[in-house]
């Protein structure tokens, strides 16, 4: 594995929990780091960053003081989205209001530009992001 893709990718799992970088800061510098996507795993406070050829880096995360709901409330979930959009809140405040609202994860795919965040039952709700 190349330590530099490692590094960004620890940089950017590290930015956006102190908050000196945006999603889409955080999306950029991966798409310059050849990361296909990534997964936040609120269940075991870890991200799995996806490289092409197959190989998936793991960074620990912080560990939220919110338990994850046990139903899925999409509309909370893209509310909180929104607030996060307008940079309303922390990413660590964002964690916590999708987890309050029944999220255990989300799986970030540059490739298909779009976020799907889940909860324990496999609901959904997906989110699009802008094509450069």
């Amino acid at each position: 594995m190349n330590e530099n893709v490692k590094a960004i990718v620890e940089a950017c799992s590290r930015g956006s929990e102190e908050g000196s970088l945006n999603f889409g800061q955080v999306l950029g510098k991966l798409e310059g780091a050849g990361v296909e996507g990534y997964y936040a795993d609120f269940r075991r406070s870890t991200k799995t960053y996806y490289l092409p050829d197959g190989m998936g880096i793991d960074v620990q995360a912080d560990d939220p003081d919110v338990m994850i709901a046990s139903t899925f409330d999409a509309g909370r979930v893209e509310a909180a989205v929104r607030q996060s959009q307008v940079g309303t809140h922390s990413y660590r405040a964002f964690c916590e209001k999708v987890m309050a609202a029944g999220c255990s994860g989300y799986l970030v795919s540059l490739l298909g530009r779009r976020v799907v965040y889940f909860g324990r039952t496999a609901e959904t709700h997906v989110e699009h992001f802008p094509y450069k």
